[in-house]
Formats: structure tokens, C-alpha cells, sequence
């Protein structure tokens, strides 16, 4: 399995270096040349295995050049050791046809935790038979960073530097992020959003001398073995409810579209999804380019959902390119246009997503109310961003076809916007109010990537 970038003018690697290169060198985002393919007996014969076991059929043939049987089953089980929840990923039923795919049973309560810790094991292998260091920098919009903290902290060979918007994450986000006090891990505050942040990631990435001699890694969405791992629940959950017997459509929170791609592999393996639903918050610009065919940049709104704070979503590149019929120089002018502001998606390539999406989204008072109506139907709390995945569900939902909404977060990780909507704060689980005690670190930092260089330069251990 090799993987090639999405604007077709950077080397085609395998899976381990597409996962240590994050970025390619074209600026494009690395895809697989090929999805493997799960035929409906291989996709039934997952029913009643452990999530480790279907993670390893589901994961293995993309990786099969780069890691043995033994590595890759040894990393999947240590990665999800650690989980709050025996099936990983329950589904809940919220109402009759509908449920919730539980994702916050890891360590920092996010879906981010599903990957990144998976990730997290497998850089140690690679890095191990490599004998390099690397130094990896992730921008985040609040869980990203938490969890890529809580993954890599205290390793040997890594440094990592997560960038967040100064005053743009919830509190515990925050403190998850800052509290940790392992040598190798920084936690930066950058003056502006989180799509200045992702810029700024960016920019250190096309910089290709110091790129190298920092031997820098990116763990964001836009790192392929992120998706990879994430396609592995949207599995697990259809079979829970039927699957490969009878189709499923999913609705996903969607910021920076990894999440709902990962959606899209597992439809591209053979899972009968019948809809895959994009559900915003006011920062609406996919919800927008799927109903007039234009990506237009707007401005960054702050909501009660920050993790989807988004106006550039990275991924949406991957769902572009195979669009337009993996025509990498048109998706390269694509991404050339969005620096001017947006871009006209064909007419062809409209057709193609509009097969696979629907789209929606929730404003700060539908996101609220759909929190309270939650709890007052069912007795759950949801997160605001699950939330606003209910909301736009409910409007999607088909007749005979299960909907699942992928709860993202724990409502306690978002306490004040959960409080404005039902008048109580969730309390966290106890190995995470114990972040409210200690000290945070935390460095203020420029909106300016000169200035980021300078300071990885004189902060890294290597």
C-alpha cells in the first residue's frame, strides 16, 4: 500500500513515512493510492469481536509494508488499554432509530484519544527501528492537543508543540493542555484562531530546511494515520446495528472534516452507509459549500462549540480530490484559490459529494436548547458539539435507516456552555478535576511564523 498526495507532485511513500511526513512536501495531504476492500462476510465476521480485534482486520492491510502482525496488534492493544469502557466505543440508543456513538472513553474524553493514542504507539515503533528523533507541532481547536499531549508526553525521542487560540478553548481543554509537566511537551497560545494557528502549522511545514533540521512531524487530521484509525469505529458501530445486512447513515460534528473522511474511507471499504450528514455550528462553511458549490473563507465566529471554531477545513482537500477524479493539479489550483478566499467547485464534483454528504447546521440557541431537550427526553447529557450533531440528525434521519450521531466529547470537558443549557455542571471524572490544583505552563506566542521557529529552535531537546 503506497499513499500519494492530493496535489500529485510530492514522492509517493509508504504507510510509515506518510505518517512521520504528516504534510507532504506539495503542501497536499496523503490518501492511499487504492482502498482496500471489505466484502460483507469480512464485514459480518466482525460481529461479537473485541474493538482491538476489528481494529487490527480493518487497519492492517494499509499498513501490512510498514509494521508485522505482531507491532501492529501489540499498538492496538496498548493504545486502547486505557479506555474508561470495555466496548471502546458503545452505541447508546437515544431514540428509536437513532443512536449515539460514544467516543470519550479515552483519556482526555475526546474521539481525539482514538487515534492519537494509536499513533502514539506506533511513532514509538518507527522512531525505535529508525533510532531518530522527531519534533512533532499540532495547531488545535481545544482536543487535538490534549490528546496528542497525553499520547507523547514523557517519550524519549520526541518534543512536541501544540498551538491553541489564546482565550478560544474551554477551560478544561485548557488545563489539559497546560497542566502536564513532562520536559518534552509545550503547550502555545497563539494570538488568533484556530485557523491562524493551522496556518502557521502550515507555513513551518513548507519551510523545507527547517523542516528537516528539526525533523518535523505533524499529528493533525491532516496526518493520514489519524482518518485511518478513526475509520475503524465508524465500522464497528454499523455492525453493532446490522451492518453489512442493511445500511447506516451517520451525522458527525464536523470542524475540520477528519472525522466524517474517516466516514467516507469506511464507505469506500464497502460498509453500506446510506448518508454521511455534515453538521456545523454557525461557522458554516461547509454547510454553505454544499448547498451553493462555493468554499468561501468567512469570518471565525466564537461559539459554544469550539472545537468546530473552523472556516478552513484542512481534510475537505481529501474529499476534493476524490471529486475531481483524483486530479491532483486541479485540487492544487483549488487550494491556490482559497488563499485569495474560496473557490467554485465544479459542477461534476458537486454531483459526487452531494452522493455522499448531506449537510446542516445549529445555531449557539438550537445547539443550547438541543442540550436541554436531550436531557429532558432521555436523562443524557450531551457535549455542544454532539449536540449539534442531534439537531441536524433529526433533520436528516431516513424511514428503516439507523442514524448514528458520533458523540465527540464528554459534556464535562464544556461545563459552562452545559450549565447555560440545563442549569448544572457535569462533574468530571476524578483523574481530571484533580488538573484543577496544579500549576499550568503555557507560552503566549505571535501570530507570526518566524517568531514559532524561533522559539521550537531554543525549546527543543534535541
Amino acid at each position: 500500500m503506497r499513499y500519494i498526495s492530493t496535489r500529485g507532485q510530492a514522492p509517493v511513500l509508504p504507510f510509515a513515512e506518510a505518517m512521520m511526513t504528516g504534510l507532504a512536501r506539495d503542501g497536499g495531504l496523503y490518501v492511499p493510492e487504492a482502498v482496500p476492500q471489505m466484502d460483507a462476510a469480512a464485514i459480518a465476521a466482525l460481529e461479537g469481536q473485541s474493538y482491538e480485534e476489528a481494529a487490527f482486520r480493518i487497519i492492517r492491510p494499509f499498513v501490512a509494508e510498514s509494521f508485522s502482525e505482531t507491532e501492529l496488534h501489540d499498538a492496538i492493544r496498548r493504545a486502547y488499554q486505557g479506555f474508561g469502557h470495555a466496548a471502546r466505543a458503545p452505541l447508546v440508543q437515544l431514540a428509536p432509530g437513532h443512536h449515539l456513538l460514544e467516543l470519550f472513553h479515552g483519556p482526555t474524553l475526546a474521539f481525539k484519544d482514538f487515534a492519537m493514542q494509536l499513533i502514539g504507539q506506533l511513532f514509538q515503533i518507527a522512531l525505535a527501528r529508525e533510532g531518530r528523533r522527531i519534533t512533532i507541532v499540532g495547531a488545535t481547536s481545544g482536543d487535538t492537543g490534549s490528546a496528542a499531549i497525553e499520547a507523547f508526553r514523557g517519550l524519549p525521542n520526541v518534543d512536541v508543540f501544540i498551538l491553541y487560540p489564546h482565550g478560544r478553548v474551554s477551560e478544561v481543554q485548557r488545563r489539559q493542555m497546560t497542566t502536564p509537566d513532562d520536559a518534552n511537551v509545550h503547550a502555545l497560545a497563539i494570538d488568533g484562531t484556530f485557523d491562524d494557528a493551522q496556518a502557521r502549522l502550515k507555513d513551518l511545514f513548507n519551510d523545507h530546511p527547517f523542516r528537516d533540521g528539526v525533523g518535523l512531524a505533524g499529528v493533525n487530521s491532516i496526518n493520514w494515520a489519524r482518518v485511518l484509525a478513526q475509520v475503524v469505529y465508524y465500522i464497528t458501530g454499523a455492525v453493532s446495528l446490522g451492518a453489512p445486512h442493511r445500511p447506516v447513515s451517520f451525522t458527525v460534528p464536523t470542524g475540520n472534516f477528519g472525522d466524517i473522511f474517516a466516514g467516507t474511507i469506511a464507505r469506500a471499504m464497502g460498509l453500506p452507509v446510506d448518508r454521511l450528514v455534515i453538521a456545523t455550528n454557525q461557522n458554516d462553511i461547509l454547510d454553505r459549500a454544499m448547498r451553493t458549490g462555493r468554499y468561501q473563507v468567512g469570518r471565525v465566529e466564537p461559539s459554544v462549540s469550539p472545537s468546530m471554531d473552523i472556516q478552513v477545513s484542512s481534510n475537505f482537500e481529501r474529499a476534493l480530490f476524490l471529486a475531481y477524479d483524483g486530479d491532483g493539479a486541479a485540487v492544487a489550483q483549488l487550494m491556490e484559490d482559497l488563499r485569495a478566499g474560496g473557490f467554485a467547485i465544479s459542477q461534476g464534483a458537486m454531483e459526487h459529494l452531494r452522493e455522499l454528504y448531506d449537510s446542516g447546521r445549529a445555531s449557539e440557541a438550537e445547539t443550547l436548547s438541543t442540550i436541554a431537550r436531550v436531557r429532558a427526553e432521555t436523562g443524557q447529557v450531551v457535549c455542544p458539539h454532539t449536540a449539534v450533531g442531534v439537531k441536524v440528525a433529526d433533520e436528516h434521519r431516513r424511514q428503516g435507516v439507523p442514524m448514528i450521531t458520533l458523540a465527540t466529547a464528554h459534556p464535562a470537558k464544556f461545563p459552562d456552555a452545559v450549565e447555560q443549557a440545563i442549569g448544572l455542571r457535569p462533574a468530571l471524572p476524578a483523574h481530571m478535576a484533580r488538573m484543577a490544583g496544579l500549576p499550568e505552563r503555557v507560552t503566549r506566542v505571535e501570530n507570526d511564523s518566524e517568531a514559532l521557529k524561533s522559539l521550537i529552535l531554543e525549546r527543543r531537546m534535541a
